[in-house]
């Protein structure tokens, strides 16, 4: 018999979607088959502290998304000590995460990793950077601008309804969709609690499609998923919390051209925007049949409720095939970069 992988789940964080990740992880645990994967719970709790967990008791309240926690802390662990450990899993979603940030400590501790790189992950985190580059690879995106804080508000080249959004971050959180003027400045305010700077961008009237990617050097697209939220857009609640805030059309009813449309610029986003391993692909089709970009995400969620294992489960792959396939992928990755050359001295040209 093989020897087991052993993966390291790493999940919880800093960031408002850290109840999120607690979800994800736990997803990702029940997918791993015991008889190939060993795995080590190692959780971040909300003051930044990285301790490891025992697998009975790892969770708190799992049935609740809102009340969700970390359980009884085992040992402390140290983030540059991964001995015994042969790929880490960061389910980590936000900042502090998902930006890069965790990813340059893995690159640096020399352990695999389930993500996209420092870079991809730093620019998929930053919705203004990644909608200068879709813009530059000529994929449409909705006219917005940017604002910082102490600037003086000028929404005049945007026609309403407008969305107001935090820089960073995901899950819709401090996300607010505004129909009149009158209402700006308290979306302004609210985004503000969570970036330093946020978007303000016109909403696109349309439909709302998904596409979950898998692959570095040849990535591989899913089916696609259509979202109907039931209220203005699809919040956080829609997401986690109310299984009937929106309505997932799995695949989205597009024709055969169509499909094969979005998914072809869900791929070049992904290959533009430096994303690797896995992703979520966000876009909006509009009426004259035109695809603009809206967001991506580097680590999309992996709970029960999210698009991204669902969109391959519809495409005839398997939760745990899923997991398995990222694995493996990161695995060979971590082979490449380690073939590269740190070192210049002695070295022959071919």
């Amino acid at each position: 018999m093989s020897k087991k992988i052993n993966v390291a789940i790493l999940f919880g964080g800093e960031s408002v979607e850290h109840e999120v990740s607690l979800q994800s992880g736990r997803n990702v645990a029940l997918a791993l088959d015991p008889r190939r994967y060993k795995v080590r719970y190692i959780g971040i709790d909300k003051e930044g502290s990285w301790n490891e967990y025992d697998s009975e008791t790892v969770l708190m309240h799992i049935e609740d998304p809102r009340a969700i926690c970390l359980g009884p802390k085992g040992s402390s662990f140290h983030p540059f000590d991964w001995r015994g450990v042969d790929v880490v899993f960061p389910i980590l979603h936000g900042p502090l995460g998902e930006d890069g940030t965790v990813q340059g400590l893995l690159r640096l501790a020399d352990i695999p990793f389930v993500s996209a790189d420092v870079l991809g992950s730093a620019i998929g985190m930053d919705k203004i950077i990644a909608k200068r580059l879709a813009k530059e690879a000529g994929i449409p995106t909705a006219p917005w601008i940017t604002l910082s804080k102490g600037e003086p508000i000028d929404s005049s080249t945007l026609r309403y309804p407008l969305f107001v959004k935090p820089r960073n971050g995901g899950s819709s959180i401090g996300i607010s969709k505004v129909s009149k003027p009158s209402k700006l400045s308290s979306a302004i305010e609210l985004a503000f609690l969570f970036s330093e700077s946020i978007l303000l961008e016109e909403a696109i009237e349309g439909r709302e499609i998904q596409v979950a990617i898998m692959g570095d050097r040849n990535p591989k697209a899913s089916l696609p998923c259509e979202i109907v939220p039931r209220g203005e857009f699809h919040t956080y609640e829609s997401k986690y919390i109310d299984k009937e805030g929106a309505q997932f059309l799995y695949p989205a009813p597009l024709e055969l051209d169509e499909t094969k449309q979005v998914q072809a610029v869900a791929i070049e986003l992904y290959q533009t925007l430096c994303c690797e391993i896995f992703g979520r692909v966000d876009l909006f089709l509009n009426k004259e049949g035109e695809i603009f970009f809206n967001e991506i995400n580097t680590i999309p969620g992996l709970t029960s409720m999210s698009p991204y294992s669902k969109m391959w489960e519809s495409s005839g792959v398997s939760y745990s095939e899923l997991i398995d396939g990222l694995i493996n992928l990161t695995l060979e990755r971590h082979e490449r970069q380690k073939k590269l050359v740190t070192t210049f001295d002695g070295v022959k040209i071919p």
